[in-house]
């Protein structure tokens, strides 16, 4: 390959790079309408099954490890990481939520930068979910405690 081809290859490369490897900013540390839980309160909410867990993450990442009894429901996403969120850019759907919206649903993703998990939290207190928990540490939380995880 000529060098002139290689340095403008660099060159490029080093230019988009911020852009596409910029760090997501953390998520809100509050969620109105839902509660903020950290992995080991999610650890006592799974080992007494009072819980509906739904990881957000994509299914290759779901099955590399998650809470144990969690769904796979991922969320995509195409809005800015921001708390005010345009949904109506997001494909989420809820049927793998409970259908008594009283139930308690816990929420989670990658952790304090997935905002996979936050959206999707927003999503469920919008549709009139009344227990909705979002696990902000995420499973890389739940992993750097040495919890159970199921693969």
């Amino acid at each position: 390959m000529n060098i002139n081809i290689k340095r403008l290859l660099i060159v490029a490369c080093l230019a988009i790079s911020p852009t596409v490897w910029a760090d997501k900013p953390e998520t809100p540390t509050k969620l109105a309408g839902a509660k903020v839980i950290g992995a080991d309160e999610g650890k006592a909410l799974a080992a007494a099954k009072t819980a509906a867990f739904i990881d957000t993450r994509n299914p290759l990442n779901f099955g590399k490890g998650h809470v144990p009894g969690a769904v796979t429901a991922a969320y995509k996403e195409k809005s800015e990481p921001t708390e005010n969120f345009d949904a109506s850019l997001d494909s989420f759907t809820m049927d793998k939520l409970p259908t008594d919206k009283n139930a308690k649903v816990v929420f989670y993703s990658d952790g304090p930068s997935g905002w996979k998990s936050y959206k999707a939290a927003v999503m469920a207190v919008k549709a009139g979910y009344k227990n909705v928990m979002y696990m902000r540490g995420g499973f890389t939380e739940w992993e750097s405690k040495g919890l159970p995880v199921e693969r």
